[in-house]
C-alpha cells in the first residue's frame, strides 16, 4: 500500500468532480453517501474513510463508511467529545495521528472493526464556525499525513458540511434528527448592550445565501472573479474613506483606515487563493477561509485576537456579497429589520439605513465594542452575548429583541409578540412625552435647576446632541479613536477630532476624559505586561503617567483643539492627589510650550478629576482645592467599593448601586464639594436611570451626564420631583442595614408622584 502521496497526486480539482458527479447522480442517498466516501478512501489512498454527522442529541452518528462494518452504520453513536471523532468535534480543527490506539482520546468501539488501523486523520464539518460532522481517514500501517493531505481533507469537508445541510447529499428524511438549524420557539439570555424593544425579521448580517455552487467548473475563470471582486471591495471601502458614503469623521475613520488594512493583509489573501487554487468556486473558498478563521480564533483568549476575528468575519461577508452581485449595505431589508450577526465589523451598522433598522442580536461582542457603542448612539435596541445564536435562526425568522431584559425571543408565540407590542407602544408614548420637554430646562417642582449632558464617544453620538435635548457633554471618552487604530493615532488627527466635537457642540461645554484605556481596553501598538487583574492593574491615569509622551500628546491636540474656546479636561481613575498633582503639571507644561511658540490657547482651561477609586473618598479635603472640578464615575467606583466586576456576569448583580453604603458614598462626596465650592456631576450610567437619577438630585446633586437614550426620561423625572419632600423621605433610608432600598426609593417616588 503506498504511503503517501494522497489526493495531491490524483490532483483535489479530479477528486471534486468525482464528488459532484456522485451527488448529482440518481438513486438513494446512502447509496450516493457510500459511493462518496468510497471516492475519497481511494483518492487518498486510505483504507478506511468514514463520515459521522452530529444528531440533535449531541452524538456523532456514523452516516457511512468505506473500509468499516458496514453494518455499524446508523448503530455506532459516539458520546460528546468520546474518542477522536469525538474530539475532532469538540476542538473544530484536523487531528492526524500516526498511531491513533496510543492517543488519550482514544476510544476502540468493536462493532466497527477498526482495531488494524493505526493511521488517522480526522477534519470537522463546519457550518457557522461549528462542527456538525467529522469526515475520517484511516490506514493499517503507521503513516505520516502531510501538510498538502490535511488541506486536502479540509477542502473535501467543506463541501460536505454544505450539501449535506441542504439535503442534496442525505436525504432530508435523515436529516430530520441531526441539529442543524432548529425551528422551534425558544428564549436565549444574554447581555443588555443598548435599552430598546423590537419585533421584527431575521437580516443575517453574514452572506445572505450560501454559495450555491462549491465545484469550479473553471477554477482559472474563478481565481479571475475572486481577484476582481477583492479589488471591488478595497475601493470600496477607499470610497468609504474619500467620503463617498456620506460624512465620516474622528473614530469612525479611524475605523475605516484600520478595516482597509485588513483587506490587504496577505495571509488571507494567500488563503483565499489556494482554496480556489484547490479547485472551489470563489464563494465557496471564503466561506471555507471564513469557518477557519472562526473555528481558529474561537479559542483565543486575548480580546484584541478576539477582535482581528471580526474584522476577517466581516470582510469575507462583504466579499460574498460581492460575488454575488451585490453591494455591502445596499441590501433590500425588510422595514422591520432585526440585524442578526456572530460580531459587527467596523463601521458596519452605520451602512445599514436607520430607518429599517429596528434591532440587533449579537452572538459575540461586549458592551464596550464598537457596534454596542453605535447601537447605543442611534438608539438601536441590541442584545449580545447569544451564545449559540446563529445556528438557531435562518433568514426571515421573527425575532424579538428585548434590550430592556438582555434578551433575545426566537420564534416567538403570538402572545408573547402581542405583550412585547404592547411594551413599545408605551415606550413611544413616554418618547412622545420626551420629545415635547425636549427643549424646557430641567426644574425641579420646587425650583432646583438640574443640568442634564450627555455621554459620547463616537463622531456619530455628536449628531444626538440636539435630539436628546442635552445641554452639552459630560464625559467624552477618547480612547475610542484609539482602540480602533492599529497604530497610535497622530497628533493631527487627535486634534481634527477633538475639533469636531467642539464644533459640534458650539457653546454648549464639553468635558473631554483622557485616556481610559488597559484593563479589559487593549491596544495593539503599546506593549504591556501580562496583569494577573488588569482592572486594578496599570490602565488609565497609571499609563499616562508612567508614558508621559502619550498623555502628553493628547494633551497637545486637545489644547489646540480648542483654541480660543473652553476647554474641560478630566483625569480618570486617580488614586491618590499626588498622581492628580502629576497629571496637572503635565498640563501646565504643554501650555507653557504652547504659550512660547505662540500657539493659540483656549479661551478658558479648566481641569478635573474622576472619582472612581475609593481612596479619594478620605482624602477628598486634600484634592478639591487643587480641581476646577470633579466627577463621579460610579461605574468604577461601585465595582471597586463591593469588589464585583460589573462586567462578569456572575458577579455582576451582587451588589445594587442603590444600597445604603453606596449612597451615602455619593452623598460624603456631594457634600464635600458643596463646601468647598467645587463643580460636581456624576457621569455613569446611573445617571441615566429615572430612579438612580431621582436618587442622585435627591442627594443634591445637580449636574447629571447620561446616555443620550436616557436624557429624556431623566428630564421627566427632575420635572415632576418636589425635592424637599424628597430629601426628607431619602433621610429616613440611608441608615438601612439592607443590601438595597431600591423597593423603598419606588414606594418613595410612588408616593410623591415621581414620574419614572
Amino acid at each position: 500500500m503506498p504511503q503517501g502521496g494522497g489526493l495531491s497526486t490524483r490532483g483535489p480539482r479530479n477528486l471534486l468532480r468525482q464528488i459532484r458527479e456522485a451527488m448529482a447522480g440518481g438513486g438513494p442517498a446512502q447509496a450516493r453517501l457510500n459511493q462518496v466516501v468510497r471516492i475519497i478512501a481511494l483518492s487518498m489512498v486510505a483504507e478506511v474513510c468514514s463520515l459521522y454527522l452530529r444528531r440533535a442529541s449531541g452524538e456523532l452518528e456514523l452516516f457511512a463508511t468505506e473500509g468499516l462494518n458496514p453494518e455499524a452504520v446508523h448503530n455506532t453513536r459516539l458520546r460528546p467529545g468520546e474518542g477522536l471523532v469525538g474530539e475532532v468535534a469538540r476542538i473544530a480543527e484536523p487531528i492526524s495521528l500516526i498511531d491513533a490506539p496510543s492517543h488519550p482520546s482514544f476510544s476502540y468501539r468493536p462493532e466497527t472493526g477498526e482495531d488494524p488501523y493505526h493511521a488517522f486523520l480526522g477534519a470537522p464539518l463546519l457550518r457557522g464556525g461549528r462542527a456538525v460532522g467529522v469526515l475520517v481517514v484511516q490506514n493499517r500501517a503507521a503513516r505520516h499525513y502531510d501538510a498538502d493531505e490535511i488541506e486536502d481533507i479540509q477542502t473535501i469537508a467543506m463541501v460536505l458540511a454544505e450539501t449535506v445541510a441542504s439535503g442534496e447529499l442525505v436525504g432530508l428524511e435523515e436529516l430530520s434528527e441531526v441539529e442543524l438549524a432548529p425551528h422551534r420557539a425558544e428564549r436565549l439570555k444574554g447581555q443588555k448592550f443598548a435599552d430598546g424593544l423590537a419585533v421584527g425579521h431575521v437580516v443575517l448580517h453574514e452572506a445572505p445565501i450560501a454559495p450555491e455552487q462549491l465545484l469550479a467548473l473553471d477554477p482559472v475563470a474563478e481565481e479571475i472573479r475572486l481577484h476582481a471582486s477583492l479589488d471591488a471591495l478595497k475601493s470600496g471601502i477607499d470610497h468609504m474613506l474619500d467620503g463617498g458614503q456620506g460624512k465620516l469623521g474622528g473614530a469612525s475613520y479611524e475605523v475605516l483606515e484600520t478595516y482597509r488594512m485588513f483587506a490587504d493583509d496577505r495571509g488571507w489573501n494567500r488563503s483565499l487563493e489556494e482554496a480556489v487554487r484547490s479547485g472551489l468556486t470563489a464563494e465557496a473558498a471564503v466561506d471555507r477561509v471564513r469557518n477557519e478563521h472562526r473555528a481558529r480564533f474561537a479559542k483565543a483568549r486575548d480580546p484584541y485576537i478576539k477582535e482581528r476575528l471580526h474584522d476577517f468575519e466581516d470582510l469575507a461577508n462583504r466579499l460574498l456579497r460581492i460575488l454575488a452581485g451585490d453591494k455591502p449595505g445596499d441590501r433590500a431589508l425588510p422595514d422591520d429589520a432585526i440585524l442578526v450577526a456572530k460580531n459587527l465589523g467596523p463601521a458596519d451598522l452605520l451602512e445599514y439605513p436607520r430607518t429599517k433598522l429596528k434591532g440587533l442580536l449579537i452572538e459575540e461582542g461586549s458592551a464596550a465594542s464598537h457596534a454596542a457603542i453605535v447601537a447605543r448612539a442611534l438608539q438601536i435596541p441590541c442584545v449580545g452575548r447569544l451564545m449559540g445564536l446563529r445556528d438557531r435562526l435562518s433568514e426571515n425568522d421573527l425575532v424579538i429583541v428585548d434590550g430592556e431584559g438582555g434578551e433575545a425571543f426566537l420564534r416567538p408565540r403570538p402572545d408573547m409578540v402581542e405583550a412585547v407590542t404592547q411594551r413599545m407602544a408605551m415606550r413611544q408614548s413616554r418618547q412622545a412625552e420626551f420629545d415635547k420637554i425636549r427643549d424646557l430646562p430641567a426644574v425641579t417642582q420646587d425650583g432646583t435647576r438640574v443640568t442634564l449632558l450627555t455621554n459620547a464617544g463616537l463622531a456619530v453620538d455628536l449628531e444626538l446632541l440636539d435630539k436628546s435635548g442635552a445641554e452639552g457633554i459630560g464625559l467624552f471618552r477618547t480612547e475610542f479613536q484609539f482602540m480602533v487604530s492599529d497604530e497610535l493615532p497622530k497628533l493631527n488627527a487627535q486634534t481634527a477630532l477633538y475639533r469636531l466635537v467642539l464644533d459640534a457642540a458650539d457653546e454648549r461645554p464639553v468635558t473631554f476624559r483622557t485616556l481610559d484605556i488597559g484593563g479589559d481596553k487593549v491596544l495593539p501598538y503599546l506593549e504591556a505586561e501580562r496583569e494577573e487583574n488588569p482592572a486594578l492593574g496599570r490602565r488609565a491615569i497609571r499609563l499616562g503617567l508612567d508614558r508621559p509622551a502619550l498623555l502628553r500628546m493628547q494633551l497637545r491636540a486637545l489644547l489646540t483643539a480648542a483654541g480660543g474656546r473652553e476647554l474641560r479636561v478630566m483625569f480618570p481613575m486617580i488614586a491618590t492627589v499626588d498622581e492628580f498633582r502629576a497629571a496637572r503639571e503635565l498640563v501646565d507644561y504643554e501650555v507653557a510650550w504652547a504659550r512660547r511658540r505662540g500657539r493659540p490657547l483656549p479661551e478658558l482651561l479648566r481641569v478635573g478629576a474622576m472619582i472612581e477609586c475609593p481612596s479619594l473618598l478620605w482624602h477628598l479635603d486634600a484634592l478639591l482645592p487643587l480641581t476646577d472640578f470633579v466627577s463621579v464615575g460610579s461605574n468604577d467606583l461601585f465595582q471597586y467599593m463591593f469588589a464585583a466586576d460589573r462586567t462578569n456576569p456572575l458577579v455582576a448583580e451582587r451588589y445594587d448601586p442603590l444600597s445604603p453604603p453606596a449612597l451615602r458614598a455619593l452623598q460624603y462626596i456631594q457634600k464635600k464639594c458643596a463646601d468647598t465650592g467645587t463643580p460636581v456631576s456624576v457621569c455613569g450610567e446611573i445617571a441615566g436611570k429615572p430612579l438612580e437619577a431621582f436618587a442622585l438630585v435627591t442627594l443634591g446633586f445637580t449636574r447629571l451626564s447620561a446616555p443620550a437614550a436616557g436624557v429624556g426620561a431623566v428630564k421627566r423625572m427632575v420635572l415632576s420631583t418636589d425635592l424637599v419632600a424628597a430629601r426628607r423621605g431619602m433621610a429616613n433610608l440611608l441608615g438601612s442595614s439592607a443590601a438595597s432600598i431600591r423597593g423603598e426609593l419606588e414606594s418613595l417616588a410612588r408616593k410623591l408622584n415621581v414620574a419614572l
